[in-house]
């Protein structure tokens, strides 16, 4: 009875509480990258932006090994903690220090600050893929259940903006300097480089904390989870079954789709920031209240995610909930452009991103609870092709995808900036108009084309309720034929 009752427990509200907990950590770390970095190292530090962009391209590189890898290596690993939790546990203090480090630089020139850079985001994307990958593995393990997974992918994915969400509204309102009048010639606060140390200090603690509650809340239910062959491979056959894992055409569909997704997702978050602060001339204070209008957006995003799954499927509901997401989300500075919206910083404009903000990015957020959840079908569709559970493998492929495309998306951002001819350590009221038009259109068009071809690829998924469902029913079959292949055990 108590083990039945300890079963049930694993997809209580509980549980998923717990598990999304984690993605706090993994939250804080993203938004840090894709929104203040790049305007960090390059108006606050004065490192040049295709600089700062390079940098984040150089440590991607690092990624492209050690997500798959990291990921294989968790699927595989067999201790009295099972697959997952000893690497989760072990990550907690580095990822913290790494991070801290970060936003915590030494006074250096640019360009030693440049070297910095790179060798402090290998250490802190290296450490938190040591934990992303285990823990984002551990849903298929959680519940094979369609609409379920959904729902475990939504608290994740709740957790880690809300988590994101309040240190980038306390960076903004309280870490950083205090907000110039609206039109002001001074420095805006977040152009102050003391705001940012303190970001990193309080970012390093939320993480350590987060990584930490999450293993331990999800602990319990290690012996429920399943066990690797305890085989002996060589390198070789260890690569051979990685690579034939991901030869699936489910995962590459979705691969592809990621790519272009995060690509214009890390263009976006890295280019809002110049868009606030030199189109729309907004202050730190303001910027601060449209980020807490991504509070609202998170609930609204989580709270459609799982009925649009159980009406449409996760594909057609992606594709719906993202491009009407994109279009709300773009229209503002599309009027602006236009000259129908004034580019100042007076209630109205403030307004309308914000309502703007929570309808477009709500549909945007619940659209990506889909497309992470698409990722936890293939597991089956693969265990069918190849006889092994790869959950540490496909997720690591999703977490890379992410990590590898918003950062070339700060890459491109950087390139987008020094082609139109942006100036480092600008002011708002110092950089030419026809500079920051030129740059806002380049960017409007840009994000436009690469979430356009992510929809075509998303369309092309192949996997849907009732194919998973199949898959389920063939693996259960396959696994009572061989339970019934065995010869009988001896008598008594």
């Amino acid at each position: 009875m108590a083990d039945a009752a300890a079963r049930g427990g694993i997809t209580s509200v509980r549980t998923k509480i717990f598990y999304g907990l984690g993605s706090i950590a993994f939250g804080v770390k993203d938004n840090g990258f894709q929104t203040i970095l790049l305007p960090f190292y390059n108006l606050v530090l004065h490192v040049p932006a295709h600089l700062v962009g390079l940098a984040i391209l150089i440590a991607l590189v690092f990624d492209a090994f050690l997500d798959p890898v990291v990921g294989h290596f968790s699927d595989n690993l067999n201790t009295r903690w099972g697959r997952r939790h000893p690497l989760m546990y072990a990550s907690a203090l580095p990822v913290a220090v790494s991070y801290l480090l970060l936003w915590n630089p030494p006074h250096w020139s640019p360009m030693a600050l440049f070297y910095y850079l790179i060798v402090v985001a290998i250490v802190v994307r290296t450490f938190i893929t040591f934990y992303e990958i285990p823990s984002s593995a551990l849903v298929p393990e959680l519940t094979t259940d369609y609409d379920e997974r959904t729902s475990f992918i939504g608290y994740r994915i709740f957790f880690g903006w809300y988590g994101a969400l309040v240190l980038s509204v306390l960076a903004f309102l309280y870490f950083m300097g205090p907000s110039p009048a609206p039109g002001s010639c001074k420095p805006a606060g977040q152009l102050h480089a003391e705001g940012y140390s303190l970001y990193g200090i309080v970012a390093a603690v939320v993480m350590f904390v987060a990584i930490l509650v999450s293993a331990w809340g999800t602990h319990k239910f290690i012996p429920y989870f399943r066990k690797p062959e305890a085989e002996h491979r060589s390198i070789g056959q260890y690569f051979r079954e990685m690579f034939a894992s991901m030869s699936n055409r489910a995962f590459l569909i979705l691969l592809a789709a990621l790519i272009f997704f995060n690509l214009a997702n890390g263009l976006v978050f890295a280019l809002n920031f110049y868009v606030n602060t030199f189109f729309w001339k907004l202050n730190n204070g303001q910027i601060g209240i449209l980020s807490m209008a991504l509070f609202i957006a998170v609930a609204f995003g989580f709270a459609v995610a799982l009925p649009m799954s159980k009406w449409l499927g996760k594909k057609v509901s992606a594709i719906l909930m993202f491009g009407s997401g994109y279009l709300l989300s773009s229209t503002p500075l599309l009027l602006g452009l236009m000259g129908i919206l004034p580019a100042q910083p007076s209630p109205m404009i403030v307004g309308i991103l914000f309502v703007s903000a929570i309808i477009g990015s709500g549909l945007a957020i619940g659209s990506s609870v889909m497309v992470v959840s698409l990722t936890a079908d293939i597991v089956e569709d693969s265990e069918l092709q190849t006889g092994r559970r790869s959950e540490g493998l496909f997720f690591a492929g999703n977490s890379f995808m992410q990590k590898a495309a918003s950062g070339l998306g700060l890459f491109v951002s950087g390139i987008i900036l020094s082609a139109v001819g942006f100036p480092t350590a600008a002011m708002p009221c110092s950089v030419d108009p026809q500079i920051v038009r030129n740059f806002c259109i380049v960017y409007f068009v840009t994000v436009g084309v690469i979430y356009t071809i992510g929809f075509v690829f998303i369309a092309m998924f192949p996997i849907s309720r009732q194919s998973h469902e199949d898959n389920l029913r063939k693996l259960a079959g396959d696994a009572g034929n061989l339970l019934a292949d065995e010869p009988p055990g001896p008598m008594v």
